[in-house]
């Protein structure tokens, strides 16, 4: 049993301490992992409730593991939820929980832009098996009430959206979608709990690619989904995690996240830091058309960023002049900054969506969703700010040079 009482601690606190006391464990301060892929039965009772999901407790590492399970709590506790479950990544807590929760016949409303993969499995994957998926622009909370329908079974968001940093107002979208008795489910991964809860807002499920912040160091990869009620995590831990998806989490992994943890509130300050100080150099920069950052007072959900999150967080988004030739001059141009996908590491990462991770997307498709194909996503990591300011300087000096060569030649004539 936890021996700590969230509700009375901090987020740091809970982040470090919560659910094991090294006196239950031999003194040890850090939790054992506990690398056993079965477990001993006492007897056959015991062993029946277990499998039939009537009694917690050990079996088979697929379906629980004690590493695991101080994971799921610690998780559950900072996001305010009554349990969660750990995946073997992102795309695992996502595709087990939709294939949960969804049915043939049923229809799931997601917002205009996703993260590619699950762009991917929802219109490759599960709508082959006769899953209605409708997107809805919501940005507008209305636009969700209008859209439910008797099919409806599930309301699917991202906020910030991946890769344009689209927000969602979790709150009102929550209050539209409930009063259809539809659930809401939010990929809270650009986040983390430490700068946005959706459960404290309103939603049902929060989902997690533990890879990026709550890891924190690129070293993994693992998700988590966390729920408001938790016979819905049952439901999930036993059939789309132990049936349908396999997609477990080695205790291993699951060790390395909860020491992500414990560094999680002074790692995210920092990222914010750094990523504040980019946005502002780039939106005075003029090889930069339009920039996405919730920090910055010209972004357009400026006054909603500063409602339902903590600080406006570690990524940035931004479109620059001369389009999908323009990105791929400034990604070629970094030296400091590494040409990667994935985020939340210590380094800072940037990637060109359009050839990069929403190539799934047509270009039609791109258009469609928001993505332009000059836009270019940076995960801000934990350097020193001044060196990252100097490289993404010279990067977009080096995304405009061509045009300032031609608008000289041009004056010339």
């Amino acid at each position: 049993m936890p021996h700590l009482d969230p509700p009375r601690h901090g987020f740091a606190t809970r982040a470090i301490h919560h659910g094991y006391d090294p006196l239950d464990h031999h003194g040890a301060l850090v939790p054992p992992v506990h690398l056993s892929a079965t477990f001993a039965f006492p007897d056959t009772d015991y062993g029946m409730r277990c499998f039939s999901g009537e009694q917690a407790g050990y079996v088979y590492t697929r379906i629980a593991n004690p590493t695991l399970a101080l994971l799921e709590a610690r998780l559950a506790a900072l996001e305010g939820g009554a349990a969660a479950v750990v995946f073997g990544s992102g795309m695992g807590a996502i595709t087990a929980t939709l294939w949960t929760l969804l049915a043939p016949g049923d229809e799931v409303l997601v917002d205009t832009t996703l993260y590619g993969c699950t762009f991917a499995f929802l219109h490759h994957g599960i709508a082959r098996f006769g899953v209605r998926v409708t997107h809805v622009d919501m940005t507008d909370a209305a636009n969700v009430a209008r859209a439910i329908g008797p099919a409806t079974k599930l309301v699917y968001f991202e906020s910030p959206a991946n890769p344009n940093m689209r927000l969602v107002d979790i709150a009102a979208v929550a209050a539209a979608a409930h009063a259809r008795g539809v659930p809401v489910a939010v990929d809270n991964t650009y986040c983390s709990p430490y700068l946005q809860q959706p459960l404290v807002l309103g939603a049902d499920i929060a989902l997690h690619s533990a890879t990026k912040y709550l890891g924190g160091h690129g070293d993994l990869t693992a998700g988590a989904a966390v729920f408001r009620d938790a016979e819905v995590a049952q439901r999930v831990r036993m059939q789309g995690l132990k049936d349908m998806t396999g997609a477990v989490l080695s205790p291993q992994d699951a060790y390395l996240v909860l020491r992500g943890l414990k560094t999680l509130a002074l790692r995210m300050q920092r990222h914010c830091d750094n990523a504040q100080a980019l946005a502002e150099l780039i939106e005075a920069h003029p090889a930069a058309a339009v920039v996405h950052y919730p920090g910055l007072r010209s972004f357009s959900r400026y006054e909603l960023a500063r409602r339902q999150m903590r600080l406006p967080g570690g990524m940035i988004a931004f479109e620059l002049k001369g389009g999908f030739e323009a990105g791929r001059r400034f990604m070629d141009a970094l030296r400091l900054v590494t040409r990667a996908v994935s985020l939340g590491d210590a380094e800072s990462l940037a990637q060109h969506p359009a050839s990069m991770t929403h190539s799934t997307y047509t270009a039609e498709q791109r258009r469609a969703h928001g993505i332009g194909d000059g836009l270019v996503r940076v995960s801000a990591g934990l350097e020193d700010t001044d060196d990252l300011m100097a490289d993404i300087a010279q990067a977009l000096d080096a995304a405009v040079r061509p045009q300032r060569v031609a608008a000289v030649a041009a004056a010339g004539r």
